[in-house]
C-alpha cells in the first residue's frame, strides 16, 4: 500500500475516530481540557519532516492550555496483538510527560 494512501487513511481516522480504536491515557482522560485536546488532535495538520519522516501522518504534538500532548497511530492485526502493516488502527493520545 502506498504511503500516500496510508496517510489519507490515518488522517480520516484521526479526524473522525471512526475505523479503529482510540486510547486515552489517564493524564488525558482526567484532563479538564479533554474536549479541547480531542479537537486539537482531530484538526492537527502541522506535518513536518521531523514529525512525519515516513510520510504516513501517524504522529503529532499539540499544545492545549500550555500542556503538550502526543498522538500516535499504530497498526495491529485482527486480534490487536501484533503489528500488521496498514492493519487495524489504534490512535493513542497521551500527555507528553507520560511518554
Amino acid at each position: 500500500m502506498s504511503k500516500e494512501l496510508i496517510a489519507k487513511k490515518n488522517d480520516a481516522f484521526r479526524r473522525s475516530f471512526v475505523g479503529g480504536r482510540v486510547v486515552l491515557t489517564s493524564g488525558v482522560n482526567n484532563s479538564e481540557h479533554l474536549q479541547e485536546v480531542i479537537r486539537a488532535v482531530q484538526s492537527f495538520d502541522d506535518f513536518t519532516p521531523d514529525n512525519n519522516p515516513h510520510l504516513e501522518r501517524d504522529f503529532g504534538k499539540v499544545t492545549v492550555n500550555s500542556e503538550d500532548y502526543f498522538w500516535k497511530v499504530d497498526y495491529y492485526d485482527d486480534n490487536y496483538e501484533f503489528f500488521k502493516e496498514d492493519g487495524n488502527r489504534v490512535l493513542t493520545i497521551m500527555l507528553a510527560e507520560e511518554y
